[in-house]
């Protein structure tokens, strides 16, 4: 059997779509932790990364391309697997930071419904997903610890 970057651009694209189902319908639940929460799921994303990095690499189409300027990235991304790879980044670190703001969120005490389109818009345009959540959590100041209780 051989491998595409076609296939894995379908199984990294849906590898991560239950992920982000869990940070938006159970972000407490056990599972959601596990999988998205400790860092499982973004990590078979990075597998995946550094394979397409590698064969990238070890294929020669490393000489094309590099991250001077953005013709060169351009060339860079002429290549299937370094395209790929480009792709896998985006899912995996979106991700990651899906799970963050799920997490400080939780601290904070946001409202899961307002926190939803910040994850949303985290899965489809990233930053702005980022940046839309820092406006939303400037209402919601870090809970304290209560204070320990003499017995």
């Amino acid at each position: 059997m051989t491998v595409s970057p076609e296939s894995l651009f379908l199984l990294a694209s849906n590898l991560v779509l239950p992920g982000w189902l869990l940070l938006i319908v159970a972000p407490r639940w056990r599972v959601t932790r596990w999988v998205v929460g400790s860092g499982a799921l973004p990590l078979v994303l990075a597998v995946i990364y550094a394979a397409c990095i590698g064969w990238h690499y070890f294929s020669g189409a490393a000489q094309q391309g590099g991250f001077s300027s953005l013709p060169e990235v351009a060339a860079l991304f002429q290549d299937p697997w370094a395209l790929l790879a480009g792709w896998v980044h985006y899912l995996c670190f979106d991700l990651v930071v899906g799970a963050w703001v799920s997490r400080d969120a939780q601290r904070r005490g946001v409202p899961h419904l307002l926190l939803v389109p910040t994850l949303v818009l985290t899965f489809l345009l990233g930053p702005v997903g980022f940046l839309l959540y820092h406006l939303l959590r400037r209402f919601y100041p870090r809970a304290t610890p209560a204070a320990p209780t003499l017995a």
